[in-house]
Protein backbone atom coordinates (compact mmCIF):
# COMPACT_ATOMS: atom_id res chain seq x y z
CA UNK A 1 0.00 0.00 0.00
CA UNK A 2 1.29 3.31 -0.75
CA UNK A 3 2.40 5.49 2.03
CA UNK A 4 1.45 8.66 0.37
CA UNK A 5 -1.89 7.31 0.32
CA UNK A 6 -2.08 5.93 3.81
CA UNK A 7 -0.81 9.29 5.18
CA UNK A 8 -3.52 11.80 3.12
CA UNK A 9 -5.91 9.56 4.48
CA UNK A 10 -5.30 9.72 7.87
CA UNK A 11 -4.12 5.83 8.60
CA UNK A 12 -1.22 5.69 11.12
CA UNK A 13 0.35 2.25 10.61
CA UNK A 14 3.78 2.05 13.15
CA UNK A 15 5.51 -1.25 12.87
CA UNK A 16 2.32 -2.86 11.25
CA UNK A 17 3.15 -6.06 9.47
CA UNK A 18 1.10 -5.87 5.97
CA UNK A 19 0.17 -8.56 4.01
CA UNK A 20 -0.30 -8.85 -0.12
CA UNK A 21 -3.89 -7.43 -1.02
CA UNK A 22 -4.72 -5.90 2.46
CA UNK A 23 -7.27 -2.65 1.87
CA UNK A 24 -7.57 -0.32 4.79
CA UNK A 25 -9.82 2.82 4.86
CA UNK A 26 -9.02 6.48 6.42
CA UNK A 27 -8.76 7.29 9.74
CA UNK A 28 -7.47 3.94 11.32
CA UNK A 29 -4.48 4.04 13.74
CA UNK A 30 -2.99 0.51 13.82
CA UNK A 31 0.96 -0.36 15.26
CA UNK A 32 2.80 -3.08 16.00
CA UNK A 33 0.56 -5.63 14.75
CA UNK A 34 -0.17 -8.16 11.40
CA UNK A 35 -2.87 -7.76 9.02
CA UNK A 36 -2.93 -10.43 6.57
CA UNK A 37 -3.27 -11.61 3.07
CA UNK A 38 -6.45 -9.87 1.36
CA UNK A 39 -7.97 -8.34 4.75
CA UNK A 40 -10.25 -5.59 4.69
CA UNK A 41 -9.61 -2.74 7.49
CA UNK A 42 -12.86 0.19 8.13
CA UNK A 43 -12.77 3.17 8.64
CA UNK A 44 -12.05 4.37 12.78
CA UNK A 45 -10.74 0.86 13.42
CA UNK A 46 -7.83 0.59 15.59
CA UNK A 47 -5.42 -2.54 16.40
CA UNK A 48 -3.04 -2.58 18.96
CA UNK A 49 0.60 -3.80 19.52
CA UNK A 50 0.81 -7.86 19.49
CA UNK A 51 -2.57 -8.04 18.39
CA UNK A 52 -2.75 -10.64 14.68
CA UNK A 53 -5.36 -10.47 11.73
CA UNK A 54 -5.13 -13.22 9.56
CA UNK A 55 -6.18 -13.48 5.67
CA UNK A 56 -9.14 -12.82 3.97
CA UNK A 57 -10.65 -11.21 7.32
CA UNK A 58 -13.39 -8.26 6.90
CA UNK A 59 -12.85 -5.56 10.34
CA UNK A 60 -15.90 -3.13 9.63
CA UNK A 61 -16.01 0.50 11.37
CA UNK A 62 -15.35 1.39 14.49
CA UNK A 63 -13.83 -1.83 16.35
CA UNK A 64 -11.10 -1.89 18.71
CA UNK A 65 -9.00 -4.67 18.38
CA UNK A 66 -6.33 -4.84 21.78
CA UNK A 67 -3.42 -6.49 22.28
CA UNK A 68 -3.27 -9.85 22.79
CA UNK A 69 -6.09 -10.47 20.69
CA UNK A 70 -5.53 -13.02 17.51
CA UNK A 71 -8.13 -13.25 14.71
CA UNK A 72 -7.65 -16.48 12.21
CA UNK A 73 -8.13 -16.25 8.51
CA UNK A 74 -11.91 -15.62 6.94
CA UNK A 75 -13.39 -13.71 10.17
CA UNK A 76 -16.20 -11.52 9.71
CA UNK A 77 -16.15 -8.59 12.52
CA UNK A 78 -18.86 -6.47 12.51
CA UNK A 79 -19.22 -2.95 13.06
CA UNK A 80 -18.11 -1.50 16.80
CA UNK A 81 -17.01 -4.89 17.84
CA UNK A 82 -14.94 -4.32 21.15
CA UNK A 83 -12.38 -7.01 22.38
CA UNK A 84 -11.13 -6.44 26.07
CA UNK A 85 -7.72 -7.76 27.01
CA UNK A 86 -7.85 -7.01 31.06
CA UNK A 87 -10.38 -8.38 33.42
CA UNK A 88 -9.98 -6.01 36.06
CA UNK A 89 -9.17 -2.36 34.74
CA UNK A 90 -7.54 0.52 37.05
CA UNK A 91 -6.38 3.21 36.46
CA UNK A 92 -4.03 3.43 39.64
CA UNK A 93 -2.37 1.03 41.71
CA UNK A 94 -3.58 0.76 45.52
CA UNK A 95 -1.20 3.32 46.16
CA UNK A 96 -2.27 5.97 44.30
CA UNK A 97 0.52 5.60 41.29
CA UNK A 98 -0.45 5.29 37.87
CA UNK A 99 -0.44 1.62 36.44
CA UNK A 100 2.19 0.82 33.85
CA UNK A 101 1.99 -2.12 31.27
CA UNK A 102 3.78 -4.00 34.55
CA UNK A 103 0.88 -3.71 36.58
CA UNK A 104 -1.40 -6.02 34.58
CA UNK A 105 -1.10 -8.82 31.60
CA UNK A 106 -2.81 -9.38 28.82
CA UNK A 107 -5.21 -12.20 28.92
CA UNK A 108 -5.18 -13.69 25.06
CA UNK A 109 -8.32 -13.64 23.07
CA UNK A 110 -8.68 -16.09 20.07
CA UNK A 111 -11.24 -16.09 17.39
CA UNK A 112 -10.74 -19.15 15.22
CA UNK A 113 -11.32 -19.91 11.09
CA UNK A 114 -14.51 -18.32 9.89
CA UNK A 115 -16.35 -17.17 12.81
CA UNK A 116 -18.45 -13.92 13.06
CA UNK A 117 -18.62 -11.14 15.50
CA UNK A 118 -22.17 -9.24 15.20
CA UNK A 119 -22.14 -5.23 15.42
CA UNK A 120 -21.84 -3.79 18.93
CA UNK A 121 -20.53 -7.55 20.19
CA UNK A 122 -18.20 -7.10 23.46
CA UNK A 123 -15.67 -9.98 23.74
CA UNK A 124 -14.03 -10.33 27.22
CA UNK A 125 -10.57 -11.14 27.80
CA UNK A 126 -9.39 -15.05 27.66
CA UNK A 127 -11.78 -16.04 25.16
CA UNK A 128 -12.10 -19.10 22.09
CA UNK A 129 -14.28 -17.94 19.88
CA UNK A 130 -14.90 -21.65 18.01
CA UNK A 131 -14.30 -22.10 14.28
CA UNK A 132 -17.12 -21.13 12.30
CA UNK A 133 -19.15 -19.48 14.93
CA UNK A 134 -21.60 -16.93 15.16
CA UNK A 135 -21.52 -14.17 17.40
CA UNK A 136 -24.85 -11.81 17.31
CA UNK A 137 -25.14 -8.64 17.24
CA UNK A 138 -24.75 -6.79 20.83
CA UNK A 139 -23.84 -9.84 22.33
CA UNK A 140 -21.55 -9.63 25.64
CA UNK A 141 -19.01 -12.92 25.37
CA UNK A 142 -18.40 -13.86 28.81
CA UNK A 143 -17.20 -17.70 28.27
CA UNK A 144 -15.62 -19.63 25.11
CA UNK A 145 -17.72 -20.11 22.11
CA UNK A 146 -17.48 -23.95 20.88
CA UNK A 147 -17.12 -24.36 17.14
CA UNK A 148 -20.20 -23.99 14.64
CA UNK A 149 -22.46 -22.66 17.65
CA UNK A 150 -24.62 -19.62 17.34
CA UNK A 151 -24.33 -17.51 20.40
CA UNK A 152 -26.40 -14.38 21.29
CA UNK A 153 -27.55 -12.30 24.45
CA UNK A 154 -26.40 -10.93 27.36
CA UNK A 155 -24.65 -12.56 28.40
CA UNK A 156 -23.82 -14.62 25.30
CA UNK A 157 -25.81 -18.01 25.53
CA UNK A 158 -25.82 -21.10 23.08
CA UNK A 159 -28.83 -20.36 20.70
CA UNK A 160 -28.25 -23.47 17.98
CA UNK A 161 -25.78 -24.95 16.05
CA UNK A 162 -24.65 -23.31 12.58
CA UNK A 163 -25.52 -26.86 11.13
CA UNK A 164 -29.11 -26.65 11.61
CA UNK A 165 -31.14 -24.72 9.05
Amino acid sequence: MDKAYLKENFIRLNDVKLGEGTKIFSFVNAYGCEIGDGTKVGAFVEIQKNAVIGKNCKISSHTFICEGVRIEDDVFIGHGVMFINDRYPRATNADGSPQTESDWSVEPTVIKTRASIGSGATILPGITIGEGAIVGAGAVVTKDVPPQTIVAGVPAKVFRSTDKP
